[in-house]
């Protein structure tokens, strides 16, 4: 149960830092695969995650400019 918990709150976190900073999050994962300490298709959904709010940055930016 309490190990059920710990990884509820790391999944959460490791959520949230791909919000915040979506590119160090890019980075990091890039690294990490590179160096082979994860495998090529780990960490695909938090990539995704990544991807998408930096997508969602770039749009709001370019409403800004308009």
């Amino acid at each position: 149960m309490l190990a059920s918990l710990y990884r509820k709150r790391v999944a959460a976190m490791a959520i949230q830092l791909a919000k915040d900073d979506p590119q160090l999050v890019k980075e990091v994962i890039a690294r990490l695969r590179k160096s082979g300490e994860i495998e090529p298709d780990d960490l695909v959904y938090l990539d995704q995650i990544a991807d998408r709010w930096i997508r969602i940055a770039r749009e709001n930016r370019q409403k800004a400019r308009r």
